[in-house]
């Protein structure tokens, strides 16, 4: 895996030199942050701070290997109690009703 940066914690992309797998990192106490519904999203806290992970072009081949890259990145951050979370936990989410 490699990494990609503009800014500590700030639109990260997060890729694989064996495979086409990129996945862009969004501090949500930084920026907006609009799902694409094409693509897989998932969570987590960084201490305090709320990240986003969202696929760029995902194909099948690679959506097996996204918990992989989010879990590289947690060890490159040396914050390996990261938890992945499937849903976006913010306030404003809380009442959506999964279909």
């Amino acid at each position: 895996m490699l990494l990609t940066r503009s800014g500590l914690l700030s639109t990260e992309v997060i890729f694989s030199r064996d495979t086409g797998l990129k996945v862009k990192v969004y501090n949500l106490s930084e920026m907006a942050f609009t799902a694409n519904d094409n693509e897989i999203q998932l969570y987590a806290y960084y201490d305090k701070d709320l990240l986003a992970f969202e696929t760029i072009d995902i194909t099948p081949e690679d959506a097996m290997d996204v918990i992989l890259a989010i879990k590289w990145y947690a060890r490159y951050l040396e914050y390996t109690d990261m938890e992945i979370l499937p849903d976006d936990p913010r306030h404003n989410h809380e009442n959506e009703i999964a279909v």
